[in-house]
């Protein structure tokens, strides 16, 4: 079940186009925008002298995912929403851009990056996702041997299985995986840091230093109130029920994860939850709840219905991402929340009392007023996407690990990233540092700087005690 990207990229003739309308600002608002403060003028301006190897060279100095920012990034939060043009409505599509130089020197091959004599260090990096791709790419070219160890049997992380086909084609992922093994990184798939090998052991086999980004794999849920016929139900020790225990409820990410392993061909399809004429309810109000949103509608869903606790303006999601979702048929429920599920004999989720509260208006100084609604709805699904925590199987197989109340590891600010445990470093999600994949880049960024002094300053007291 592909799904076809829903933003078409330019053609040649209006990418120069829209390039040629750029200001080539002397102080560039949309660089002071980007997190990770890509050259965006400087490779506009070679774009619109049609040297689209000079900027993707220009690109790549800055941004080792160069499609996928194209194509995911913030951008009306971030480089376009700070464009001097915004302020007429005239923004110039530096996303959109972004992705046309990136593609096409991936289809014509315009460029290839000599690899660099890795003679600096050793370096293991656990995950494949933004950070550990960013990570392992910018140690590599600094003349790091770099290996890295992802669990799944592809890479790419949330890029490949938390973002749907149609904002994120999979074989752009593939690509920039290719791109990085290209630069000498060495990619073991298939292996669960953990389980199959521990950090210790890591260290054991030569590593100077172990960067650790795995993000967010362990998402939370919503206790909500159970009822069968009427009666809420409980468990063995009296308490109620947990709703998570319902083969109805399910998690965004698990959803998206299950919908892209069916996609590849792992899983049938009786193994994705979400059917065709189902009426689907999502919890939460982010990318990720578009996403889900997004999917189901294409999967045939009857009725897809976004519940959020806080008005549109507080929403976590892009509003180009919740425009979209409108146009495709999503519904919205504001200040409102799921606050009882109704179940069947077979425990099979029938309906889903729906609670809003809408602000009244009121007096400065007044104590909040609401007038409070509840309606019964027929439901199939419920999903959640209200965020996530770490896994911590890493965290209970490596002494001197630790994290916070939270399970969020601990890191220091020199040097930056590293963890409790000497010459283990971290970053983006799983350190508590949670945003869009341009900032688990920029954060993933300043950890490879910092993995790169802590292993030079280790050389160097090697050699003079020596």
């Amino acid at each position: 079940m592909k799904f076809n990207e829903v933003n078409e990229s330019y053609t040649m003739a209006e990418a120069i186009q829209e390039a040629q309308r750029c200001l080539n600002c002397k102080v560039p608002q949309c660089k002071k925008g980007c997190p990770i403060s890509n050259e965006i003028p400087d490779w506009i301006h070679e774009l619109k002298k049609g040297n689209l190897g000079n900027a993707i060279s220009i690109i790549r100095t800055k941004s080792n995912l160069p499609a996928v920012c194209g194509r995911v990034c913030a951008h009306e939060r971030q480089c376009e929403g700070a464009c001097v043009l915004g302020k007429k409505g005239q923004h110039i599509n530096i996303g959109k851009l972004e992705r046309f130089i990136a593609d096409f020197d991936a289809e014509n091959k315009l460029t290839h990056e000599d690899v660099t004599e890795k003679k600096r260090g050793k370096v293991a990096v656990i995950g494949s996702g933004p950070a550990g791709i960013t990570v392992a790419g910018d140690l590599s070219r600094m003349g790091f041997a770099v290996e890295m160890f992802e669990m799944e049997h592809q890479c790419g992380g949330v890029l490949r299985y938390g973002i749907p086909e149609y904002r994120l084609p999979k074989e752009v992922v593939a690509r920039e995986i290719r791109y990085i093994e290209s630069m000498g990184v060495v990619i073991h798939r298939d292996t669960h840091v953990g389980v199959e090998i521990t950090v210790d052991k890591l260290f054991d086999q030569g590593f100077d230093a172990i960067f650790i980004g795995t993000g967010t794999g362990k998402p939370k849920s919503l206790q909500i109130p159970v009822y069968k016929n009427g009666v809420l139900l409980t468990d063995s020790d009296g308490k109620a029920l947990s709703s998570d225990t319902l083969k109805g409820v399910r998690l965004a990410t698990h959803f998206l994860r299950r919908m892209e392993l069916y996609n590849e061909g792992f899983i049938e399809h009786d193994e994705v939850s979400i059917r065709p004429g189902h009426r689907v309810f999502v919890i939460g109000c982010g990318n990720t709840a578009m996403d889900a949103a997004r999917t189901a509608i294409r999967i045939g869903a009857e009725h897809v219905e976004v519940v959020y606790h806080r008005g549109i303006e507080n929403m976590a999601a892009l509003k180009a991402e919740y425009d979209d979702a409108v146009k495709e048929g999503t519904n919205f429920s504001w200040h409102s929340s799921i606050t009882e599920l109704h179940v069947d004999d077979n425990d099979e989720i029938t309906e889903v009392v729906i609670e809003t509260k809408q602000p009244l208006p009121v007096a400065e100084g007044e104590v909040e007023k609401f007038e409070v609604t509840r309606r019964t709805e027929r439901a199939d699904r419920v999903v959640m996407a209200v965020g996530a925590t770490p896994n911590t199987k890493i965290v209970r197989t490596t002494s001197g690990l630790e994290n916070d109340e939270r399970k969020f590891l601990i890191t220091r600010e020199v040097p930056y990233g590293m963890t409790t445990r000497k010459g283990v470093f971290a970053g983006g999600d799983v350190a508590n540092r949670q945003a869009t994949v341009v900032h688990a880049m920029q954060d993933a960024k300043r950890v490879a700087e910092g993995i790169a002094r802590y292993v030079d300053a280790v050389k160097l007291m090697k050699e003079i005690g020596e």
